[in-house]
């Protein structure tokens, strides 16, 4: 279902352009950020993982993190599965080490408190408590205030944020990270497929018959022409909601079509490092497609027409005006990386957006 801008709320380009937050690279105070103290956040081990409640502090705004066990399975679809992608093979047998995953998509009540700078101003009307992480949390460059919502009348509490690119997803887990004090990252697309599938070899991770894809996801046919609220369909065996449908969540990965059948995509926790601005995996399906693209193995390339409408020149690094059907939730590795591999998680091609940047700043001095 198209939704169009309202064309009374499309501001001049180039005052559009000059908009755009420019404060890409971070500027924060050395060392770590302190850790907020939560019960049952840390772990000496895999088997003492256990799930918690993540709170995001200077905010009344909390979310679940649930444990998944390390272990190795066989990514992408057999070649018999019905509705099989050509980018899904070959299959290859994968090792993934222990993390832990959000137990829905990343809602508006969350995104929001970074996307519009909540937190500081709670902080500046006295309403929210100062916390140590701020100073770094606060250094990380955020989005500028979208031209309409963002959710396009489509609901805020309770439902999955969308339309964000995946450097406006990165930069919100870079944010996550540094106001908790603990590492949080997108997923790599091995990661979000070992945990969708919660140790299934089936189609879905309830099954190969999408006759019973109402029990546990939105998807076109009972979606409405909208995403829904989270946590309402039946969870995966794992005990996560929304893996399949309701809006398709970001991975780190580049689609590449011949990665699966490279050596580097069998070695252990593999990842497909993106080099462009399109194509990047998000995997899923949305409320917007039909049932073969809720597969556990289904992938999809993100494309410059997710951002047609958006009237910036060049478009906007942060939004995607026409995915209102793409979310993200977040992982926690039960094993931190070190702090140069935190950054390459964190920004892994900053170049990309530093020139599409600098285009912007020449273009409308």
């Amino acid at each position: 279902m198209k939704r169009l801008l309202t064309p009374l709320l499309l501001v001049p380009l180039a005052a559009a352009a000059a908009a755009q937050d420019s404060k890409v690279y971070p500027d924060m105070p050395e060392g770590a950020p302190p850790a907020l103290e939560i019960a049952g956040a840390e772990a000496a081990a895999a088997a003492s993982m256990q799930p918690y409640l993540e709170r995001i502090p200077g905010s009344d705004v909390s979310f679940r993190m649930v444990p998944v066990p390390g272990g190795k399975f066989l990514m992408g679809s057999p070649a018999g599965e019905k509705e099989r992608g050509k980018d899904e093979g070959p299959q290859h047998e994968v090792e993934i080490s222990p993390f832990w995953i959000e137990e829905h998509e990343v809602t508006w009540d969350e995104f929001l408190v970074f996307s519009m700078k909540l937190d500081q101003a709670l902080r500046q009307r006295g309403d929210g408590e100062a916390a140590p992480q701020d100073a770094w949390a606060d250094a990380v460059g955020r989005p500028t205030p979208p031209y309409v919502p963002m959710d396009f009348g489509m609901g805020t509490d309770g439902y999955p944020a969308v339309c964000m690119t995946q450097f406006c997803a990165r930069k919100y887990t870079q944010w996550l990270s540094l106001k908790t004090g603990r590492f949080y990252r997108l997923p790599t697309e091995a990661e979000w497929e070992y945990a969708c599938r919660a140790g299934t070899t089936t189609a879905y991770s309830f099954g190969d018959d999408p006759g019973e894809l109402d029990d546990y996801a939105w998807h076109f046919d009972n979606a409405d022409d909208q995403y829904r609220l989270v946590m309402k369909k039946k969870p995966n065996p794992w005990g996560l909601y929304d893996m399949h449908g309701n809006v398709a969540e970001w991975t780190l990965d580049r689609h590449d079509r011949k990665f699966y059948g490279t050596p580097e995509a069998s070695a252990a926790d593999p990842v497909a490092w993106p080099e462009e601005e399109f194509k990047r995996v998000v995997r899923g399906g949305s409320w917007d497609d039909d049932p073969d693209r809720l597969r556990s193995a289904a992938r999809r390339g993100s494309t410059k027409s997710w951002k047609v409408q958006d009237p910036q020149l060049p478009k906007s690094i942060w939004y995607l005006t026409d995915a209102s059907f793409i979310g993200f939730r977040v992982v926690r590795p039960l094993v931190e990386p070190s702090e140069a591999d935190k950054q390459r998680y964190w920004a892994a091609d900053l170049e990309v957006y530093a020139e599409i940047l600098d285009k912007q700043r020449r273009g409308h001095r």
